[in-house]
């Protein structure tokens, strides 16, 4: 059995005999999660605030709080919203079925916590951080008896995606860092130098307007003062997209390189805890 000690999964002991079991192959082949993406459909029950990244409680209050609320919308008439999830090592997007529009993109460093319910096989959750306010979403869907499945699917791509940020961002953070000051440094004297020369340009054709002039002007001097540091830089020096270390490439980074890569990092070591669980002791049915 391979050795799980260092990976940022953690596993009951249902979803560990899932994983780590010799003779059962992958759900899902690891180009179809990295090159690509795996979908499924599923009903949407909402997002609710909570308290922690992780436990059970958590995801269970969330569970009866959506369900109550979506029964309610339901006597009201309103259906609930199917979406499309499509899982990959770059997060699970929440889709509209019809017209493909984005919902939400839950990238899975940013998740912690991930479970179905063992007793209604259609219930599943996880737990996602808010990287602007840090709060901890948690994600309710209803889906045709593959909760199980999505689960799974889910912390493939996390356990992909980890190896993968190892591979490539995780790797020599600080040599990375380095290089993206380097390069900051080269465009900020290219500007500078740039000015330099548009300084230049203005010296020497007022020097050939003051040769061409039949009465020159007495007294008349000019100063020129340079300022070799402090260039204000407007622009964005790497790019309007925010760095991912998933597909950079070598000579993309961005200023707040190093603050990206230690969050990535945290969140993957924090890591994804798979859970198998009862969410509801009661009789409400979850037939959305």
């Amino acid at each position: 059995m391979e050795n799980v000690s260092h990976l940022p999964l953690h596993l009951n002991s249902f979803y560990f005999s899932l994983f780590f079991d010799p003779d059962k192959p992958s759900m899902h082949t690891p180009e179809s999660l990295v090159r690509s993406h795996v979908v499924y459909n599923a009903k949407f029950l909402g997002i609710t605030e909570v308290e922690q990244p992780k436990g059970t409680d958590m995801v269970r209050v969330a569970v009866r709080k959506l369900k109550f609320q979506r029964h309610i919308k339901k006597s009201e008439g309103q259906k609930t919203p199917k979406v499309e999830l499509q899982i990959s090592i770059y997060g699970v997007k929440i889709l509209d079925p019809k017209t493909k529009e984005m919902q939400h993109n839950c990238q899975l460093h940013r998740m912690s916590f991930c479970a179905d319910d063992k007793t209604d096989k259609r219930i599943f959750t996880f737990i996602c951080t808010e990287p602007e306010t840090k709060k901890h979403l948690c994600y309710v869907f209803d889906s045709e008896k593959c909760a199980e499945e999505i689960t799974l699917a889910i912390g493939q791509a996390f356990d992909l995606a980890y190896k993968k940020f190892l591979e490539s961002g995780g790797k020599d953070v600080e040599t990375r860092k380095q290089i993206g000051n380097l390069q900051k440094r080269i465009q900020d004297l290219e500007m500078e130098n740039s000015k330099l020369k548009k300084k230049l340009k203005e010296l020497e054709d007022q020097l050939m307007d003051s040769r061409c002039s039949p009465e020159p002007s007495v007294g008349n001097e000019t100063c020129l003062s340079f300022h070799l540091s402090g260039c204000a830089v407007d622009i964005d020096l790497f790019g309007a997209e925010p760095f991912d270390p998933l597909i950079c490439g070598p000579a993309v980074f961005t200023p707040d390189i190093q603050s990206k890569l230690d969050e990535m990092q945290e969140g993957f070591q924090m890591g994804l805890t798979l859970e198998g669980t009862v969410f509801s002791l009661d009789q409400v049915d979850s037939r959305c």
